[in-house]
């Protein structure tokens, strides 16, 4: 379920400047799982006790999750534009994967970047450079406890859940394109530009057999989601199926007359292989049949990518070379008018020599992006799209709201040109609202980077952990800022006055008084036979150690530091009386904050925020 709310960004909150920024949207699901999850029942029992959903908002309450109705994958189509999410820094986004628990969006650019987006609100979380190349591929385990990436230089990099990189592999010497797990998770499987596909060993990252057999650069694979076959398509517009015990092509299909784009298993059942290329045509092949029984036609430019929905199996969203995204049925053909009606191989009386059937878009995206689209994934829920593109932005896509219409006569449906003649798009607005959104971007990532940003090592004072050595910074602190001191080191009391109770034997105590105020005094004498050196003499408060004779510290013994309390060249900002009325003694003190009024009118001498939005 999805919600708008509003968001405001000011520099006073006063009553000075404060810039009213339009909604944004965000998408909880939480509501929708409670109400499924307590009234859901055994499929055998009847339909769910919660009422039918009709074309009005009042029902939003009663949207329920795509997994909640098998039988209807209209229902999960996202024809609806949630946000457009872009870098400060942008760049061709390749690859788009939603993390396990579908908390955050992983995008991986063309300048060999990660970025993290959330997954409600759409906003900027963190972004880390993964790789020196593009990346150009990358997938999550089965057990969701790794993710292993790929890029041009042929390097794989395995990370944790927490982004730690634990290893990186030279795998290939040229461009690795598809990237995929065994269904145990103990090997992967790469696709490169050299045209093999090699079988690693996950746990040891060593290479175990070389797959050759296409005769260009291999373009995609992937590896079944329950069994031991391998599916991966050339250039040499050939798909193969492998046996990775072996290592030997079990068979090829020559349905496609172009360079294979990308294969994919269908990921619950497994018995449907989806295949797309440069043809400007989808196939849907039956593996119990070892042939093609869908073509999936309506693209007027190449398919770039496509996916499979993770709950409805007869759902298949593919991307194209224009920008455009379509959904497809393959149990409803969409027959367009005056167009011959074509019956799936099923329903034939030779089923093995019948020709595929037609399908046809079930809804279309026209306009969805400005350039080819190159990855699509689902949420773990399926119900948000993610699209990836090379015009360098990640959208978001949902299911519409109970009775609203609106969405289908968008920019995102008609074009930017049409939608303005028919009124449902203001050009104008729309880049205000896109500068907006931008400068929304660029706040949320400039404060995710202050986040993100270790403070620089320091040298410390010996035996005092944490505290750095005092600076000639004009306000009085640190270099590494203010640092956190033992309640009450400020207050230390003074140390006791200074006695010799014996003093030195055979010396008149007012002339050892004398030399050691002088600093002049004579070496101790040595100890009686038989005993140890006798314990050092108390000294007094500040003395002064450079006026030591020189055998009274051991060679190359360093002085000892000054005392705790000492004003001059002690701690900074352990002054004795640094408050008023002397209450402030041990506190850190920083320097004044500038003033945000002031910030406000040196932007506007800038040209910047002088005119209300």
């Amino acid at each position: 379920m999805d919600r708008d709310y509003p968001s405001t960004h000011g520099g006073n909150y006063d009553g000075g400047y404060r810039r009213q920024v339009g909604k944004r949207p965000v998408t909880d699901y939480g509501s929708s799982m409670v109400q499924w999850m307590r009234n859901r029942q055994p499929r055998y029992k009847g339909a769910s006790k919660v009422e039918i959903e009709r074309p009005s908002a009042s029902y939003l309450a009663n949207v329920l999750p795509p997994t909640a109705r098998p039988q209807n994958p209209a229902d999960a189509i996202p024809a609806k534009h949630l946000h457009s999410s872009l870098n400060k820094a942008r760049h061709a986004v390749n690859v788009v994967r939603w993390t396990p628990e579908g908390r955050r969006l992983l995008t991986g650019s063309y300048s060999g970047e990660f970025t993290l987006w959330n997954g409600t609100a759409f906003n900027f979380e963190t972004i880390m450079q993964a790789h020196d190349v593009a990346i150009r591929a990358a997938t999550y385990s089965h057990n969701e406890d790794w993710l292993i990436s790929a890029c041009n230089d042929g390097v794989i990099k395995y990370w944790q859940p927490n982004f730690n990189n634990v290893k990186a592999i030279q795998a290939h010497h040229d461009p690795i394109r598809g990237i995929s797990f065994s269904p145990n998770d103990t090997k992967f499987v790469t696709a490169s530009d050299d045209a093999s596909l090699k079988i690693f060993d996950f746990s040891g990252g060593v290479e175990e057999s070389v797959l050759t057999g296409h005769n260009w650069d291999a373009k995609c694979v992937d590896w079944h989601p329950t069994k031991g076959l391998l599916v991966s398509g050339s250039k040499d517009h050939q798909v193969k199926l492998w046996d990775p015990r072996t290592g030997r092509c079990l068979t090829t299909m020559h349905g496609h007359k172009n360079t294979l784009a990308k294969t994919l298993f269908e990921p619950r059942r497994g018995q449907l292989l989806a295949t797309c290329g440069r043809d400007q045509v989808a196939r849907i092949f039956d593996l119990r049949m070892m042939r093609d029984i869908c073509l999936l036609r309506g693209h007027e430019k190449e398919v770039s990518t496509l996916t499979w929905h993770p709950f409805h199996t007869c759902l298949l969203s593919t991307g194209g070379n224009d920008g455009s995204i379509y959904h497809y049925l393959l149990n409803e053909p969409n027959t367009p008018p005056n167009t011959a009606t074509s019956i799936p191989p099923y329903d034939s009386p030779e089923p093995a020599n019948a020709p595929a059937q037609t399908v046809y878009p079930a809804h279309r995206l026209q306009h969805a992006h400005d350039a080819p689209v190159w990855s699509l994934d689902w949420h773990p829920l399926g119900h948000i799209l993610a699209s990836g593109s090379n015009d360098r932005v990640t959208r978001f896509w949902t299911r519409a709201r109970p009775g609203e219409t609106e969405c289908f006569n968008d920019r995102w449906h008609l074009g930017e040109a049409a939608a303005e003649n028919q009124g449902a798009w203001n050009a104008r607005a729309g880049r205000r609202s896109m500068r907006e959104e931008e400068e929304m971007e660029l706040e949320d990532e400039a404060e995710g980077l202050v986040d993100q940003t270790m403070p620089s090592k320091q040298a410390v004072l010996p035996g005092l952990p944490g505290l750095s050595l005092p600076s000639a910074n004009n306000d009085g602190t640190s270099v590494g800022g203010a640092q956190k001191f033992p309640q009450g080191a400020g207050n230390l009391p003074p140390p006791p006055p200074f006695s010799l109770p014996g003093g030195i034997p055979g010396m008149d105590q007012a002339r050892f008084a004398e030399l050691l105020a002088s600093g002049k005094l004579p070496p101790p004498p040595p100890p009686p036979p038989g005993q140890g050196l006798p314990p050092p003499p108390m000294l007094p408060p500040n003395f002064d150690f450079s006026k030591l004779p020189p055998g009274m510290l051991p060679p190359g013994f360093p002085p000892p530091p000054p005392p705790f309390g000492a004003a001059a060249g002690g701690l900074p900002g352990m002054g004795s009386n640094e408050g008023p009325g002397g209450g402030g003694a041990g506190v850190r003190r920083r320097g004044p904050l500038p003033s945000q009024q002031e910030s406000l009118k040196e932007e506007q001498r800038k040209g910047k925020f002088r005119s209300v939005r």
